[in-house]
């Protein structure tokens, strides 16, 4: 099973049922107010994903794509964040060392720190990984009045994507937004309006990200050897010189001595 879920910002009314569904499953509490503000409309520790309202009545919910090659996973020196065999990509709080790699890493910028908290923690949409795996559709799925989220296999998702795209020339932009993006992700949308601001960039490309890394982290352990080794020679000639200076202050002295 390869879950997913489709988005169609076009019949999102900004309604929030869905982020408060997510708020209750995953029990986030209420949100937390920085000085000066009247409402949080990002996303934080305790708001796993959220509605950006934008001008133009359009609103965008936002949370974690799910890639399919994710930059957070390969980014994570101890395997705290992992991608699943059903879809969702999820996070071990035991494993966590807290170097926050995966934060830096996202090219949507997604997970959140508990800056707040004394022991803190990565957090992030699981894409209720309890519930797929109970037979159930994730909370936010099931709480949104609109049916602008669509929850089943990523195959299907795409095909009806695509469907609507071709009966409904005009009404979306000729494109499913996340179904190449940096390998694909799990979280796909259809929109009228192009959500290149939801990345770091409005041009992603098709290649994942962990490729990417690994074209230049393969060539650490060469490169280490070889600066290894280029410190060790110049160790040996260095050390070599010095015992040989040693040797030649030993001898002059010893002259030294016998013409006394």
């Amino acid at each position: 099973m390869s879950a997913a879920i489709l988005i169609d910002i076009t019949r999102c009314i900004g309604c929030e049922e869905c982020v408060l569904a997510c708020k209750e499953e995953n029990d986030l509490g209420p949100d937390r107010l920085r000085p000066g503000q009247q409402a949080v409309d990002g996303l934080s520790a305790t708001r796993f994903s959220t509605i950006l309202r934008l001008p133009d009545d359009h609103f965008v919910r936002q949370q974690c794509r799910h890639c399919l090659e994710p930059a957070c996973v390969s980014a994570c020196l101890v395997g705290a964040m992992r991608k699943t065999p059903e879809g969702p990509v999820i996070y071990d709080s035991d494993l966590c060392m807290g170097c926050r790699y995966c934060l830096v890493a996202c090219p949507y910028g997604i997970p959140r720190y508990q800056w707040d908290e004394s022991a803190p923690l990565v957090r992030k949409c699981t894409l209720c990984y309890s519930r797929i795996r109970e037979g159930k559709e994730p909370a936010c799925v099931e709480a949104c009045p609109e049916e602008a989220l669509l929850f089943g296999e990523r195959d299907d998702l795409l095909e009806e994507a695509h469907r609507r795209i071709a009966e409904n020339p005009g009404q979306y932009v000729d494109h499913v937004f996340g179904e190449t993006e940096v390998g694909g992700t799990s979280v796909l949308y259809l929109a009228d309006i192009s959500l290149g601001f939801l990345a770091w960039s409005e041009h992603l490309g098709e290649r994942d990200l962990p490729q990417l890394s690994w074209a230049s982290l393969k060539k650490v352990p060469g490169v280490a050897l070889g600066m290894g080794a280029l410190m060790g020679g110049i160790f040996w000639v260095i050390n070599r010189r010095m015992k040989l200076a040693a040797m030649e202050a030993d001898v002059s002295l010893a002259e030294n001595d016998s013409d006394v």
